[in-house]
Formats: C-alpha cells, sequence, structure tokens
C-alpha cells in the first residue's frame, strides 16, 4: 500500500478534503471519516466503484492508510476522526472546474456524458453542480470532461436507512447535467448506457458494499440496505425518469 509522504495543502469545499504527496510519486485528493459527514466516504466509495465499472471518467481512486504521526500535522485534523482506512483520489492537475470555464465548445469524451447523467439518478446525487465537474483542456476550448464528489449520493453525506425510501424520483435543475447534455449528439446514448446500469451483475453491487471498511461505520443493515435501494432504483425509477428527462431537458437543447 502506498504511503504518504508530504503535505501539500487544504482543498476548498465542506469535504474537509487534504492534497497529499504519496511515495507512488503522485498527489492525491484525501477524505477522512467526519462527524455529521458519517456517510460520505462509503458514498464516495461506492459511487467511484460504479463509476470505475461503467468506464465513466471519475478520476483513480484507492484506500490508503494515513499513519496518526502524519495526520497529526494536517490542519484542522480535530475536525476529522482518523480510522485505519481513508479514501484517495488521483489529483488530476491542470483542471478547471464548471464555473470556472466561461466557453466550452467541445468535450473531448463526449460519449461518455449520458451514462454520467444517468448515474447521478441512479445513485440520487444531489450535488452534480458545475463546481463538481473538472474540465481538463484538450484543445483550445475543447476539454475532457471529469466527474468528482460523490459525497452526497443516496439524498445526503449522512443518510439514513428510513431516508432512503424517499430519494427523489422527479428530474432535477443541475446546470451541469445541462452543459452535459448539450453534447449528447444522439438521445439513443441515453439507452445504451441504461442497459449498462441494470445489467451491473448483482453480485457485483453487493461486493463493493461489502468492501466498505468495517470502521467507516456503515452496519450490515445499512450495507444491505443501500444494495436494495440501487437495484430498485435502477429497475423502477430510471426507466421512469428517462425519457421525461430526454423531452424536457435534452430535446429542449437541441
Amino acid at each position: 500500500m502506498i504511503k504518504p509522504v508530504s503535505y501539500r495543502r487544504k482543498l476548498a469545499g465542506k469535504s474537509n478534503a487534504h492534497l497529499i504527496a504519496f511515495d507512488d510519486g503522485r498527489d492525491y485528493v484525501v477524505k477522512f471519516l467526519q462527524t455529521g459527514f458519517e456517510k460520505s466516504l462509503p458514498n464516495e466509495w461506492v459511487a467511484y466503484c460504479l463509476a470505475r465499472y461503467l468506464g465513466l471518467p471519475v478520476p483513480f481512486a484507492r484506500l490508503v492508510e494515513i499513519p496518526e504521526n502524519f495526520a497529526a500535522m494536517i490542519p484542522d485534523s480535530n475536525q476529522f476522526t482518523l480510522t485505519q482506512f481513508q479514501f484517495a483520489s488521483l489529483y488530476v492537475p491542470d483542471c478547471l472546474d464548471g464555473h470556472q470555464v466561461k466557453n466550452v465548445a467541445g468535450i473531448v469524451n463526449a460519449e461518455m456524458l449520458a451514462g454520467i447523467i444517468l448515474l447521478d439518478y441512479w445513485l440520487g446525487n444531489r450535488d452534480r453542480t458545475r463546481k463538481n465537474i473538472l474540465l481538463q483542456e484538450d484543445t483550445k476550448d475543447s476539454y475532457y470532461l471529469w466527474i468528482i464528489d460523490h459525497a452526497e449520493i443516496l439524498g445526503s453525506y449522512n443518510w439514513e436507512i428510513s431516508g432512503l425510501e424517499k430519494l427523489p424520483i422527479g428530474l432535477r435543475k443541475s446546470a451541469a447535467q445541462k452543459l452535459m447534455a448539450v453534447f449528447v449528439e444522439n438521445e439513443d446514448a441515453f439507452f445504451e448506457h441504461l442497459e449498462s446500469i441494470q445489467t451491473i451483475p448483482i453480485f457485483l453491487i453487493e461486493e463493493i458494499v461489502s468492501t466498505i471498511p468495517d470502521d467507516w461505520m456503515v452496519t450490515d443493515e445499512e450495507k444491505k440496505a443501500m444494495v436494495t435501494m440501487l437495484l430498485k432504483r435502477r429497475k423502477k425509477v430510471l426507466p421512469k425518469l428517462l425519457p421525461r428527462f430526454i423531452k424536457n431537458v435534452y430535446r429542449p437543447l437541441h
């Protein structure tokens, strides 16, 4: 397992993320367990694994160990709980978020955008804002789009089982999703990505959820509820929601 070698800086945002250099020669955005944000790390891990399986543009991530003596040097370390494992996402340099880019002429990985939109609706991600997409310039005004920050899937960074039954089943206003929808060339892409989501083996979803570290404080009952909700939403919610998205959001943009 890679080891931290130097602390870079604290990153903006409410998730208390820190940029740390590791002995593999790369920088990672590291997030810790926080009081009040108890489900943020499980959410990040499950969303990452599913996005990675679907081939969507999420930065490579892994579980890492931050030794106690290193953690003590991190600013505001009193705001998080040091568990055995932390969530670490590879830092992608030379990017701007969606708020910082005024003119986007093209997205070079446009074939992935319908999948991102469907992933967000499947996972109940309430936080796909322009701030949570990264644009890495490929040519002038043309970008590779990355998705980051999935701490608020399943409706919240501190969800409870009772709340999973109340996840939104309707469309949401998202400037980031509209930006992406503009570059989806054919609405058939949405149905192709829907099929990809619906054919993920159930045992794989169960396996991903089961790998949530024990000291991230997700009970067996909560893990079971996560799996149940993911299966329910991909089977019953997405097929009804997708035609509405195409009619009300996608087609008016084209």
